[in-house]
């Protein structure tokens, strides 16, 4: 699993987690499949089209050939342009395309992918792009590499327990402080920890936002009579809390 620091226009540094070469292989066949089929149906109209029109000059059905290359090159095109990033088999996968300086990906950058997608996976049988993504730092096939992209997971995989996040040794010996904290969720304490973590490994401005909203509140959903001073101390003592309580 690799990961990748992209810095937003905001100035805030958001981790990803890098699509696997197998994620981007996967997606990429679900992709053929449709494009297969809207080739299929692309051929045939035009196939009676030109039937019609030129009487089966040999020329004109030649041309035919040049159908599903242009669909595969359109269909990527159109549909990460017009899903921000993602194609059928990218949403199906959690996948999407990102630009590495935190900018929203233009028209341009989504052309220069499907444009170098005649080298990566057309010309190459997607060798090309398997070596490049495997062996890249960033994951880049060469259309990412032009157009200053690569591809990343919308959700982590790397899914923690909360005995994962904090490891008390002993139960018996600690005593809750909150214990209130017992009707909140378990995604309700990854996402504290998910705040702590971020603010400690990017002390910004919007992540020191972000902590002290969660103090605010979960400092009135236990209906505290003041605001902890010691922020990061309050959320692991309600991690710590829960952990006990919920065991």
């Amino acid at each position: 699993m690799k990961n990748i620091d992209i810095q937003t226009t905001q100035n805030v540094t958001i981790e990803y987690e890098l699509a696997t070469l197998q994620d981007r292989f996967v997606a990429m066949f679900i992709d053929l499949m449709v494009v297969l089929g809207i080739s299929m149906i692309l051929l045939y109209g035009i196939s009676f089209l030109v039937n019609g029109l030129f009487d089966g000059d040999e020329s004109a059905s030649m041309a035919l050939g040049f159908v599903p290359i242009i669909t595969f090159l359109g269909y990527h095109l159109v549909s990460e342009i017009m899903v921000n990033g993602q194609s059928i088999g990218k949403k199906a996968m959690g996948i999407k395309v990102v630009r590495l300086d935190g900018e929203e990906a233009s028209l341009s950058d989504y052309l220069l992918r499907s444009i170098f997608h005649i080298i990566d996976t057309l010309f190459s049988l997607g060798i090309l792009a398997a070596l490049m993504i495997s062996s890249s730092q960033r994951k880049q096939r060469l259309g990412d590499m032009t157009a200053n992209t690569t591809v990343i997971k919308l959700k982590s995989t790397n899914q923690f327990t909360l005995t994962d996040i904090l490891k008390i040794n002993t139960t018996e010996s600690y005593e809750p402080v909150y214990l209130d904290v017992k009707h909140f969720s378990e995604s309700d304490m990854l996402l504290l920890k998910d705040v702590i973590t971020r603010y400690k490994k990017f002390p910004n401005i919007a992540h020191k936002e972000a902590l002290n909203l969660a103090v605010h509140r979960f400092s009135e959903l236990l209906e505290l009579p003041e605001i902890p001073k010691d922020k990061i101390a309050f959320l692991n003592t309600v991690i710590k809390d829960y952990v006990v309580l919920t065991r």
